[in-house]
């Protein structure tokens, strides 16, 4: 159960986000539009988790590797749990945007 809950926030095993992102990969911030203006991965999506099912047509390829980011990974972790309850096989959360933008450079 825990591990179970670790691998939904994105605690478990890390992924390579940098093979994840040439292999066709996109990031989606999942924070409001004012906390996306405040800092940013470059060519990330802003698709904020309150609206996410409105960009689900945005996402057309179920098998794109899909990286959620958010401020500290709780609503990337739930962005996760939507986005696979919604047929995405590879969804990861990336945690915190900055966090993860250093794992990527």
């Amino acid at each position: 159960m825990i591990e179970a809950l670790k691998n939904m926030l994105g605690f478990g095993n890390t992924p390579d986000y940098k093979e994840l992102l040439k292999s066709g990969g996109v990031i989606i911030d999942v924070r409001s539009p004012q906390e996306f203006k405040t800092g940013n991965i470059s060519g990330s999506k802003n698709y904020p988790l309150n609206e996410l099912d409105k960009h689900l047509t945005k996402l057309k390829d179920k098998n794109q590797p899909i990286i959620a980011c958010c401020a500290s990974g709780m609503r990337s972790g739930s962005a996760k749990s939507i986005l696979k309850s919604k047929g995405y096989k590879q969804v990861f959360n990336g945690g915190g945007w900055r966090n993860l933008q250093g794992k990527i450079n």
